[in-house]
């Protein structure tokens, strides 16, 4: 049996697939840990893998609104990862050298572990567990960097290769982000697309859905006086969910009502479910074509639900084609615009512009979704490529190997 550390940022969705990877190892009879801040991994990991905390660095609260792109992206790893990595990294060393692992299971945005890995010889497995961190997604790569990056000074090659100063090893050829032994991406290939050989072995295994937990709507809010009655009745029109999240600005509350208008104005064949847990729309209510409610069990409505509405965030989406349900996506930032370009490139659904999009463009746009089989049918498609990529079992079998052939053929790192 193998010893496996996990090093996760403080971050439910990152840690929540990686969990029911752990679980997945550990009923396989091998030793699980943890590294990462004890407070957010409580009550997410199972109560008898040890945490070894690392220090954590303050949320980044306000975001410029206008970056996207390689500038959103930098900012980020400026203002967050890059000195998440700084502050975790002591407690990851240590992590290491108490509990000995076999393999470090690192995410791909938590680089403290990819650099104490390769800094003290142990080799490193690294999840995504989301595609926008993949080559060709968000970013072009530049040609003859290590880094996938877009231009110097707007992406993250100098962030990272002053961190790998710092933490790792200076002489390494490779992006952190992409272990050279394996990376695990919660997606598959059937969305994403192929993936450039020179980021070392990469590995779709899907969703994890089969192995986590169905999540909460709304934390605090409560989903069991959900109105199932008015979903179930079957009057033959297609059921459209509109999920769009949180809003953060007033340009988000806008298109909220907009998606309700769109639904409403093509009542004869639409009827539509609105999440709107911030109450935007005022208290929740139903008539005969709309249903607005603070908090919606998505995962259960998606099983009933011809199209969806939503923001274009990984999880959003491959929770929406795992159910082979078309989309429109409406992106603002991070992942979104990335996600969103890949729907509409793969056909199952159409990308809008939240900003600009009024409840015309929302309509045309489920017409579109509902009205032209190819989209339902390329949707089909790709969520029968999620739910067969293998999940949580796929991606334990693969450490597993990654383990015991570490063991045959050890790993040649700096030592220190």
């Amino acid at each position: 049996m193998s010893r496996f550390l996990f090093v996760v940022p403080p971050l439910p969705g990152h840690i929540t697939p990686a969990a029911a990877v752990a679980a997945e190892l550990a009923g396989r009879g091998h030793d699980v840990a943890w590294a990462g801040q004890s407070a957010v991994l409580d009550g997410l990991v199972a109560t008898g893998h040890p945490v070894f905390p690392c220090a954590d660095v303050p949320a980044v609260e306000d975001r410029p609104r206008e970056l996207r792109g390689a500038a959103a992206l930098r900012f980020l790893w400026a203002s967050y990862f890059a000195p998440l990595a700084y502050a975790m990294a002591p407690g990851v060393t240590a992590a290491v050298m108490e509990f000995g692992p076999d393999l470090l299971v690192v995410d791909q945005q938590t680089v403290a572990g990819a650099l104490v890995a390769e800094r003290l010889g142990v080799p490193y497995a690294t999840c995504c567990t989301n595609p926008a961190g993949l080559p060709g997604s968000s970013l072009t790569d530049r040609p003859g960097s290590r880094y996938a990056t877009s231009q110097p000074g707007e992406g993250t090659s100098d962030l990272l290769e002053g961190l790998r100063l710092r933490l790792g090893d200076p002489s390494a050829p490779y992006d952190p982000r992409f272990s050279p032994r394996l990376t695990l991406v919660f997606s598959t290939g059937e969305l994403v697309g192929p993936q450039p050989p020179e980021r070392g072995p990469v590995r779709f295994v899907g969703p994890l859905y089969a192995s986590m937990p169905v999540p909460a709507a709304v934390p605090g809010v409560e989903t069991a006086d959900f109105p199932w009655g008015w979903v179930d009745r079957d009057d033959g029109r297609a059921l459209v969910l509109v999920d769009l999240g949180a809003p953060d600005s007033p340009v988000d509350a806008r298109f909220l009502a907009q998606c309700v208008d769109g639904a409403r104005a093509r009542s004869r064949e639409v009827r539509a479910v609105v999440a709107d847990p911030a109450g935007i729309l005022g208290p929740p209510r139903g008539d005969d074509d709309i249903l607005i409610h603070p908090a919606v069990p998505r995962r259960a409505l998606l099983a009933r639900t011809h199209a969806v509405v939503c923001h274009g965030g990984h999880h959003a989406v491959t929770e929406a084609l795992w159910h082979g349900t078309p989309l429109v996506v409406a992106p603002v930032r991070d992942d979104q615009p990335v996600v969103a370009a890949q729907v509409a490139a793969v056909g199952a659904g159409v990308r809008v512009r939240r900003g600009g999009a009024d409840a015309k463009a929302v309509g045309s746009a489920l017409d579109a979704v509902l009205g032209q089989p190819h989209f339902a049918a390329a949707a089909r498609r790709v969520g029968r490529s999620l739910r067969e990529a293998g999940g949580a079992p796929s991606a334990a079998a693969q450490l597993e190997e990654l383990a015991i052939a570490e063991q045959e053929n050890p790993w040649q790192g700096l030592q220190i």
